[in-house]
């Protein structure tokens, strides 16, 4: 079986596999049976995360690489939490931390943050450094959706 996030039934308690591209789905708990809603929250991806959901997920992916030190970054978190839970089923947002992970920031050339990349299929479609609003966030996801035709 390829990479899964556990995500815990609201309902039972029951921790549940949740296939990467099956994260935007709605599911069933395989304890009690009740329905999983889709991820509703930032995941903390490392580099087996990332590339599994960026390439796997039926819809855009929203990718926010930030570091603890960082102010904007960490004034800006909820709003990135609160994007999430929004769009939930129709978008998945990663948080990639660039201090742990600095392949990744490397792969994708982050020299500020926060940063922000929006990809799609595996592919990036959008990537701005700097601060935004949750509505500038959800357009640029949205805007993805569009042109892919979901």
């Amino acid at each position: 079986m390829g990479f899964s996030v556990t995500r815990k039934c609201s309902e039972c308690g029951t921790l549940n596999r949740i296939p990467a591209k099956h994260l935007a789905d709605t599911g069933r708990c395989g304890n009690c049976k009740l329905p999983l809603r889709p991820a509703d929250a930032p995941i903390n991806a490392d580099a087996e995360a990332f590339a599994a959901i960026t390439r796997d997920a039926k819809v855009p992916v929203l990718v926010d690489f930030w570091a603890p030190w960082c102010g904007p970054c960490r004034s800006i978190a909820p709003e990135v939490d609160a994007l999430a839970s929004e769009m939930a089923g129709n978008a998945i947002v990663l948080k990639v931390n660039t201090e742990e992970h600095p392949d990744l920031a490397a792969q994708f050339r982050i020299q500020a943050i926060p940063n922000f990349v929006v990809m799609r299929e595996g592919n990036v479609v959008f990537q701005r450094a700097g601060g935004a609003s949750r509505r500038e966030m959800r357009a640029w996801l949205s805007e993805t959706a569009d042109r892919s035709g979901i």
